[in-house]
């Protein structure tokens, strides 16, 4: 087996850590609100904790320029795994340090993925987005799914649900240890400069508001919708294959993205299409609740798409690794600031009006600007 074959299995084995120990909190997100005595607005915290550290500590990725991209990436590994461990163990202020710890992991982690596939696979930056994004929404949906059972059926509840999600962080550091060895091939540090990021490029903005809003889409809907479902009557089990089906239809289809991209002039349709789906998506589960089903599936083929183009647009806007590195810290840094207003909003407004009405409405307004920024960022220009 080549090193190249080598260093893709365990960057998809890291990519199977970054998303199930945060999708699987919403299915348990009633009991922890019970269990410990947090309002509406507190869970919406809670929910925005992981973006917003994807933000604050998303800067951090520049220590690979000192370290090694390798090698930081494996830092971060062993701070996810030391906050899925911390997270559950008691009290209140546990719950909420081991959020933070594990978040600013995945914050790391997710700004150096994008950079790792320009250094090592240049002329397959599409395909091999796609693959390791969709190992992301395969994880997603298996961290929804299995969350209610595993509080069911392992002793401690919730909290063993959520300490479960260190098993595949073990296995991911294993697979990834030798690949920061000396005698294994890495893109060096550079002494230059680290480039500024692109704050004047219109371009750039685009790009980061699309990554920010199919972000916030994405999150209040896996935060929220479990509750907004249970509120509604719907049984519990129901409601984690609603979320299944949902994150099932992200990933299947979001392996057609590459092919799109190829045969299209621009991502500009694709972009503006994925964005439409997604406000429509939010209008259905608003509006028509007992086709909960087909609404799971609109949102789906809008969410999966629609974080594969926005990994994607990374790597297409940029010229350079380096330069990749730039857009990635800006798109992904305030991207997800933007996203991590999302559930504490989405919450903050239920709280306010007593009713899912309003929340809603603000759901589907991001779908609408998602759509006017694709349009922008989707066009075949390089900053």
């Amino acid at each position: 087996m080549s090193r190249q074959v080598k260093f893709l299995i365990a960057l998809l084995f890291v990519a199977v850590c970054l998303r199930s120990s945060i999708t699987g909190v919403g299915p348990l997100l009633g009991q922890l609100r019970a269990d410990m005595g947090l309002s509406a607005t507190a869970a919406g915290v809670l929910s925005s904790l992981p973006l917003l550290m994807f933000a604050v500590c998303a800067p951090m990725a520049r220590l690979a320029r000192t370290h090694g991209t390798e090698r930081l990436l494996l830092a971060a590994l062993m701070a996810l795994l030391a906050g899925i461990v911390l997270r559950p163990t008691g009290p209140l202020f546990a719950l909420f340090a081991g959020t933070v710890l594990l978040a600013g992991g995945i914050a790391v982690a997710n700004i150096l993925l994008p950079v790792l596939v320009k250094q090592h696979f240049p002329t397959r930056i599409p395909a091999i987005t796609t693959g390791y994004a969709s190992v992301m929404g395969l994880s997603a949906t298996i961290g929804s799914a299995l969350a209610g059972p595993l509080a069911v059926m392992l002793p401690g509840g919730w909290r063993a649900s959520l300490f479960s999600w260190a098993v595949p962080v073990l296995l991911a550091i294993a697979l990834w240890i030798p690949q920061t060895r000396a005698d294994v091939h890495k893109v060096p540090a550079s002494d230059e400069p680290a480039p500024p990021l692109p704050w004047h490029s219109a371009l750039a903005w685009q790009v980061t508001g699309y990554m920010g809003l199919q972000s916030l889409v994405f999150y209040v809907s896996v935060s929220w919708y479990p509750t907004m479902l249970s509120d509604q009557g719907m049984p519990v089990s129901t409601i984690g294959w609603m979320l299944t089906l949902y994150q099932a239809a992200a990933l299947i289809s979001g392996l057609v993205v590459p092919r799109l991209i190829h045969r299209l002039p621009d991502q500009r349709a694709l972009a503006v299409s994925i964005g439409l789906l997604n406000a429509v998506g939010s209008l259905g589960v608003w509006l028509f609740p007992s086709a909960i089903a087909l609404w799971m599936v609109v949102l789906g083929v809008g969410s999966g798409p629609a974080l594969i183009l926005a990994l994607s647009f990374m790597g297409l806007r940029a010229a350079t690794p380096r330069s990749v590195a730039a857009l990635s810290l800006m798109g992904q840094s305030l991207g997800y600031l933007v996203a991590a207003a999302g559930p504490v909003l989405f919450g903050l407004l239920h709280d306010l009006t007593g009713a899912w009405g309003a929340p809603m409405a603000f759901l589907v307004a991001a779908g609408v600007l998602l759509a006017a920024c694709g349009y922008g960022a989707g066009r075949a220009v390089r900053q």
